[in-house]
């Protein structure tokens, strides 16, 4: 089954495949695929609002239980990591524990603000040419490369 599932799907694969689901989506349903909408949607069943969008709340739990079954299912004997093994390589768990909650709290704020998330500013809203979401991905994709330039001085290029 390993052979199934390469480590990553090709960029020729997978760009284009989103590409036609992102277009898809938008002549079928007119609206974005995006992550944080579909987190606000699931997070609007739970607390019962009303006007939830059904499907982004199934997308929601798609991709935890996508990740999951892929993991523990189709690929064998897989271990099951934090994502941060580099990060916790270079600083302690003492650091690594609130540096994540800053980023996380960080990521969700500027979502908030933005009005999304990176993947539906990135994809979907450059895709209809908005220039509040190209801007939102230029600031984004900006500070990233920002902040990796700064880790690898800090650390001397261990991350």
């Amino acid at each position: 089954m390993f052979d199934l599932l390469p480590d990553r799907l090709e960029w020729y694969y997978g760009g284009p495949m989103l590409g036609l689901l992102i277009v898809g989506l938008f002549i079928v349903a007119n609206q974005p695929l995006g992550a944080s909408g579909a987190y606000v949607q699931t997070s609007g069943l739970i607390r019962r609002h009303g006007g939830v969008v059904t499907w982004r709340v199934w997308y929601f739990l798609g991709m935890f239980v996508g990740g999951m079954f892929v993991t523990q299912v189709l690929r064998e004997g897989a271990e099951i990591r934090s994502g941060y093994d580099s990060l916790r390589d270079v600083f302690p768990l003492a650091l690594v524990i609130p540096m994540v909650f800053a980023g996380a709290t960080l990521l969700g704020y500027g979502a908030a603000m933005a009005g999304g998330c990176t993947s539906g500013h990135g994809m979907c809203g450059t895709a209809q040419r908005s220039p509040a979401s190209a801007a939102v991905t230029i600031t984004f994709v900006g500070t990233a490369i920002g902040v990796t330039l700064v880790l690898r001085l800090l650390t001397g290029g261990d991350l």
